[in-house]
This record gives structure tokens, C-alpha cells and sequence, in this order.
């Protein structure tokens, strides 16, 4: 039976809001709302790094992913409660870092390293994806404050970076997923591009059946339009 999306269009973003300088402590931080997703990403700078990277003249960026325990419609309990991490959060941190590290020039960042965290306060579909597009933006504030308080010369900031999910549900391609078409999709796939449209990551997971390389070029496609609207949310954000 095919799916039909009624509260928009099937290649339409949810509504997105990024509102800059979120938290009045961070070096960088912003609230990004994707419809009802909601996390806060900040980003602090840290005048040290990683023991291998001591004395290399270079910079990091590492990241931190957590969902609070009232980010779902059942609590969720404090992974720190638990005593560790769960893998889900572990791949999901992975993945902001590396596409963040993507974009970034480390010698010009200087021996440091920046610190991002992002935390859910709630979730509907797409937390991965969201986290990273409002990562970038807290990420350039950093950056930008950096150069204000004369610790760089240079913006370490290659170009933008933004990520959506894009997936199949009843047979129709939908972009960016809310929760429910996400839990009962036929495939998900979630898309990280660059500002000039290369791609760091996709992640494309059969929930249903299989599907074939053609339909993964369709999504990707659907993807890439939805990534050029959220690069255009962001440099907004980081204009106001």
C-alpha cells in the first residue's frame, strides 16, 4: 500500500530553526529544531589535545552525542546511571566528530582541540542528522570567536557541512523523517555533504526489502536537495 505524507510534501524538509548562541558560556552553541526534534550542540574550546597529537602543531575536534532521560515519550534512563555508553551513542558521537573533523584544517586550528556536545531534549527522527547540521554551526562559532580573541589568524573552517536522512516508507522516497515514518520505513539512509556537495558519509540500512543501487542514487538526490535548504539555514544562523 503506498504511503502519502499529509503534513508536507514528500521531498519537503520538516520546519528548521537554528537559533545562535544558544547558552551564554559555550564558545559556540545553538538550539537546532528539525520539526519536532530538538537538540542543543555547543562547542567548547579546550587549549590542549589529545596525548597523540602532543607537540604536532596541530589541532582536533572530538564529540559527544547524549539524549536526556525526557527527550521520548518514556523516560529514558541516564547512560552515566547505567555505567556506560550505549553502542548507538558511541556510532552516533563517532559520526558527528568525523564530519566535522572533515572539515576542518588542524594546523590552522593551532594546538587545541575543539570539544562539541550535542544533547537531545527531544527526540522525533533524525537526532544523528540534526546534531551534526547544529554541530557545524556551533563549530564555526568557535571558530570565529577564536579568531576575535586573536588566538588564530585563519578560519580553520574548510566549508559547511550539513546531514539529513532520507528513506522509503510504503514505497514512496520521503525526505528528512519524523519518527513515525522512520520506525516503519522500508529503507533509511542518512546522507552527511559538504557545502561543494562531496560526500562524507551515507548510511543506508534495508529495514523492509532490499533495494537496489538506482533507488540509493534517488535518495541520495533527495538528500543532497534537502542538505542545499539546511546549508542555507545555517549560514543564516551564523549571520544573525
Amino acid at each position: 500500500m503506498s504511503y502519502t505524507r499529509t503534513s508536507r510534501a514528500a521531498d519537503s524538509l520538516r520546519n528548521i530553526k537554528i537559533t545562535p548562541h544558544f547558552l551564554p558560556h559555550a564558545d559556540g552553541s545553538c538550539l537546532i529544531e528539525c520539526g519536532n526534534t530538538k537538540v542543543i550542540c555547543t562547542a567548547s574550546v579546550d587549549e590542549n589535545v589529545p596525548p597523540f597529537l602532543r607537540g604536532k602543531a596541530q589541532g582536533w575536534v572530538t564529540a559527544e552525542y547524549g539524549m536526556l532521560p525526557a527527550s521520548t515519550a518514556s523516560r529514558m534512563r541516564r547512560e552515566a546511571a547505567a555505567g556506560k555508553q550505549s553502542g548507538r551513542t558511541q556510532e552516533i558521537q563517532r559520526l558527528i566528530g568525523r564530519s566535522l573533523r572533515a572539515v576542518v584544517d588542524m594546523q590552522k586550528l593551532g594546538e587545541r582541540q575543539i570539544l562539541i556536545d550535542c544533547d537531545v531534549i527531544q527526540a522525533d527522527g533524525g537526532t544523528r542528522t540534526a546534531s551534526i547540521t547544529g554541530a557545524f554551526v556551533a563549530l564555526q562559532l568557535a571558530a570565529n570567536k577564536l579568531i576575535s580573541d586573536g588566538l588564530i589568524s585563519e578560519n580553520p573552517v574548510r566549508e559547511a557541512v550539513a546531514a539529513v536522512s532520507v528513506g522509503v516508507v510504503g514505497g514512496v522516497p520521503l525526505l528528512d523523517l519524523d519518527y513515525p515514518e522512520d520506525s516503519g520505513c522500508d529503507s533509511d539512509v542518512n546522507i552527511v555533504i559538504t557545502a561543494s556537495g562531496k560526500i562524507i558519509e551515507i548510511q543506508g540500512t534495508a529495514e523492509g526489502a532490499p533495494f537496489s543501487l538506482e533507488e540509493l542514487g534517488k535518495l541520495v538526490a533527495l538528500g543532497q536537495k534537502g542538505i542545499g535548504e539546511l546549508l542555507a539555514y545555517q549560514q543564516q544562523a551564523l549571520a544573525e
